[in-house]
């Protein structure tokens, strides 16, 4: 199992004093960090508008990064893609996938918070429909042999062909699943898939049965085996009860004052393919830092981090991306639990980490 660095870029709280340009340069120093102690890949977010993140170009940023690298995997987590011309998605990710020497994991998603969509012109009530064809599109430039049209509800164009290709032949996606239908359309068009935890034990009871159900999806409905299986984890490596409280009213922090404000929650203005939302939302008011399980964190001893990421590892996730800086840690913090991580409890597991190490 691989291990990657991630961040959504959380900024938003009462009385910070840290300016988003300073995070976005801790986040930066912190992906090249990863590159040195070992980790596998760097997730950066996509947000706007200073909402919940506040790095609203993964693409600029994994470029930069990408250049002061040799070895580290460049990933967004993920692309906004119902906000963004698809076309333009394509040319831009396949142009990074080239000139990093095809170290690009491209992930898109739908996303959550309306405030995102209202400013660019997307309708956020009909974001489901319009990340599917976008997601086609996407697929289609970077997979079609020469020119190719497409006519669609929201993206029509006639024989066009997009280039640069991607050096990875293909670069296959991976789709961000907080519900069935993003499921589906993994499986359909044969792509990877990359879940939450927290998630996916709403949606399917655990991580192991959302893994199931792509599975079986793609074993049973297409005839071909699953694509690769990700999902992401707060993380804090804790030495005592202290160190493990902090951890968790950090993410509770998150919870309460990044998160709820930028999840749907009215019923009555809440899109179809939005309602699960509802649920999450009362979940998340309602947690306390001691209810906190290995389905939203994994905090604790190296020791029991391990135990909990066995469990992922059995239930056949290929790669956990860890969220080391979320709730306002401090950027030597987050630097220090990422070496501890590589160091402690990284070696339990075969990956690439161990042939880097050698």
């Amino acid at each position: 199992m691989e291990f990657g660095y991630f961040t959504l870029s959380d900024n938003r709280y009462p009385n910070n004093l840290r300016s988003p340009e300073q995070l976005i340069r801790e986040i930066y120093d912190q992906a090249l960090w990863a590159e040195a102690i070992g980790l596998h890949s760097a997730w950066v977010g996509e947000h706007h508008f200073n909402l919940l993140g506040v790095n609203a170009c993964p693409n600029m940023l994994l470029a930069q990064i990408a250049g002061a690298t040799r070895r580290i995997r460049l990933a967004p987590a993920v692309v906004l893609l119902p906000v963004h011309h698809p076309l333009h998605v394509a040319e831009q990710w396949a142009t990074l996938d080239l000139l990093s020497g095809g170290r690009v994991d491209f992930a898109a998603g739908r996303g959550y918070d309306k405030l995102e969509y209202g400013p660019f012109g997307a309708d956020f009530a009909r974001s489901a429909e319009i990340f599917a064809e976008a997601m086609e599109v996407v697929w289609r430039a970077w997979t079609e042999p020469g020119k190719w049209s497409h006519a669609g509800p929201f993206y029509k164009f006639d024989n066009l062909e997009v280039r640069p290709r991607p050096v990875q032949l293909p670069l296959r996606p991976y789709v961000a699943c907080f519900s069935r239908p993003s499921m589906e359309l993994a499986a359909k068009w044969d792509w990877n898939i990359i879940y939450a935890p927290f998630a996916a034990a709403m949606v399917y009871g655990s991580l192991a049965d959302a893994v199931r159900v792509y599975r079986e999806e793609c074993e049973t409905r297409f005839k071909r085996p699953a694509r690769r299986a990700m999902c992401s984890y707060f993380v804090h490596i804790a030495d005592n009860a202290e160190d493990e409280a902090y951890g968790r009213a950090a993410l509770i922090r998150y919870f309460h004052d990044a998160l709820i404000s930028a999840f749907p929650s009215d019923p009555a203005k809440v899109p179809p393919t939005y309602k699960y939302f509802i649920e999450i939302v009362d979940i998340l008011k309602n947690m306390k830092p001691e209810s906190l399980t290995s389905k939203s964190v994994l905090v604790g001893s190296p020791q029991k981090i391990i135990e909990d990421l066995k469990g992922v590892e059995r239930a056949g996730i290929g790669e956990v991306i860890l969220y080391f800086n979320y709730g306002l840690k401090p950027h030597a913090m987050v630097k220090e639990q990422m070496q501890r991580f590589m160091e402690q409890v990284a070696p339990a597991f075969d990956g690439a980490h161990k042939r880097i190490a050698a």
